[in-house]
């Protein structure tokens, strides 16, 4: 290949981010709900015929553009190409097949350029309601946390099947909602077509096949350069997390080869009785997130630069069978890249930053008015973020979503949603930990209900009795809490009641520090406590 020509696939690499970036700001304008609107709990991306995945949108959570990465080539094996038409679009929510639980939603269309299959779009988002006990840890097996889609066809040759939207409006709560919020699935893969055509009849190609063998060509290339440069051996990490109601142990062995990285999770603790157990494809998605983070955070990510990654585990809570419950699995899942990052530590010392808070601090809270009297009753979903862990060099980020990447909702949009007051969201002072470089804060968040109203809300808290731990000397970040605002302690997870008149305050976990505490800069010290970010008690 010229050099002329290379530039002009490279250009064409960069054209093909820019279709999927559409496709998913389409989903973000479209959508219904304010998990996908306001935080961006998305993913968009093309795949070939093969359904390997060529291209991702930077918008989105490693969580659904991993699991997406492999959801595509079960559809690809659950409908036969005969029964794919132009005008079709494909969806699940199979936990198993799709991207871990129920409330998140996967359509994938087929791409046609006249009679020839050139690919496939796929996008997913999480929906506010899917029935069931709704979004909440305490199922005791999946059939119990909302309806199941098996993978079958949203629409085929553009006539929508009415029969599941009937289906859906009979069994969700917000049903206007959820069928929004499909159809912006929809059309958002829709969009991704169109651009896509437009975009190779510009350039005079049939079809993806040249520009997707320069594109895994070029990835495998770079991630094995980066691969030789690491060392090679094997490493372990474990860690507890607060669990459900007693912690859980969750283990770790990363062996980097030559060609390839391992990951092994046999000795994580069995699967829990609770809605927190995490089936494989989301374990694969966030284990491989840190791996690559580490090795290749430069290098676009698509299916050649996920090859280099295997992850194994047996039957246990990081790898649960089917009909576990896992509504919650982001809780536990997302523990996973501090797991995963533990273990390369060791073999890159000086080089990892510190454990951070991890799992949101999602609420799903179900206001509704007090007996006897007027109102209105809504489904509101609130994503929360606390701390990142101390990194070399830099402070921990506060109140960001490491390692999901959602948005922290505004304040504004959530109270536009349903009864709900949000009386204080601020940062949580002295909660990152003390190092030569701190871990970043938490919030305190602090929610009742408008006048007249109650709530249930379910709990999907962790870092609560484990706090995240620092490194290479740093101190822990402080733990996070629960409670009333008379001092009532609640659970972490679990659906619990609000009284009318009483509020709900949340502290989230802070991260922790990286390095000794005192070999901390005094200056940066001194900007700690006039931003009030230490107290002055902390030293």
């Amino acid at each position: 290949m010229s050099q002329v020509d290379e530039i002009r696939m490279q250009v064409m690499w960069n054209r093909l981010i820019s279709v999927v970036e559409e496709q998913a700001l389409t989903l973000l304008r479209t959508a219904f709900s304010t998990s996908v609107r306001e935080a961006g709990d998305l993913s968009a991306g093309v795949f070939d015929p093969k359904g390997q995945m060529l291209a991702q949108a930077v918008t989105g959570t490693p969580g659904h553009v991993n699991t997406m990465a492999e959801a595509v080539l079960h559809f690809i094996a659950e409908i036969p190409r005969e029964q794919m038409f132009p005008g079709d679009t494909y969806v699940t929510n199979d936990p198993w097949k799709g991207t871990g639980h129920l409330h998140d939603i996967t359509m994938v269309s087929p791409s046609f350029k006249g009679d020839e299959l050139i690919g496939f779009f796929a996008c997913t988002a999480h929906v506010v309601d899917v029935g069931g006990r709704g979004f909440g840890a305490d199922g005791k097996s999946v059939y119990e946390e909302g309806i199941q889609i098996p993978i079958m066809k949203f629409a085929e040759r553009g006539e929508v099947n009415r029969t599941l939207l009937a289906m859906l409006r009979a069994n969700v709560r917000e049903p206007n909602q959820v069928i929004g919020d499909f159809y912006s699935l929809a059309a958002c893969n829709d969009v991704g077509h169109k651009r896509l055509i437009e975009m190779l009849d510009e350039v005079g190609f049939a079809n993806l096949d040249e520009l997707g063998n320069f594109i895994f060509s070029r990835t495998r290339t770079a991630v094995m350069e980066r691969l030789a440069d690491l060392p090679k051996g094997t490493w372990s990490n474990d860690m507890l997390t607060d669990g459900y109601d007693t912690p859980i142990r969750l283990a770790a062995e990363i062996e980097i080869a030559d060609d390839k990285v391992n990951v092994d999770f046999a000795g994580s603790d069995g699967m829990s009785p609770w809605g927190i157990n995490v089936p494989l494809i989301y374990t694969k998605a966030y284990a491989c997130y840190a791996i690559k983070c580490v090795v290749a955070p430069d290098i676009p990510n698509n299916s050649a630069s996920l090859a280099a990654f295997d992850v194994s585990s047996p039957v246990n809570i990081l790898n649960a069978e089917r009909p576990a419950p896992v509504s919650l699995r982001h809780v536990i899942g997302h523990m996973v890249p501090d797991l995963v990052l533990g273990a390369l530590a060791k073999a890159l010392p000086g080089k990892i930053l510190a454990e951070g808070a991890g799992a949101l601090w999602n609420i799903h809270i179900s206001a509704r008015p007090e007996k006897g009297k007027d109102g209105e009753r809504a489904e509101v979903l609130m994503f929360n973020s606390g701390g990142m862990g101390a990194r070399p060099g830099l402070d921990g980020l506060s109140a960001t979503a490491f390692p999901s990447g959602v948005h922290t909702m505004p304040i504004e949009a959530t109270e536009h949603t349903g009864p709900v007051v949000i009386w204080r969201k601020e940062l949580r002072p002295d909660s990152g930990g003390d190092g030569e470089f701190r871990g970043g804060l938490g919030q305190i968040i602090e929610i009742g209900a408008a006048e007249g109203h109650e709530f249930d809300f379910s709990a999907m808290f962790d870092r609560v009795t484990q706090a995240a731990r620092g490194r290479d000397g740093g101190q822990d970040g402080a733990p996070g809490s629960v409670t009333l605002d008379d001092g009532t302690r609640l659970r972490p997870k679990g659906w619990q009641h609000v009284p009318a008149g009483k509020r709900l305050i949340l502290n989230l976990p802070g991260g922790g520090g990286f390095g000794a505490p005192e070999t901390r800069d005094p200056e940066a010290r001194e900007t700690d406590l006039r931003k009030g970010y230490l107290t002055g008690g902390k030293k």
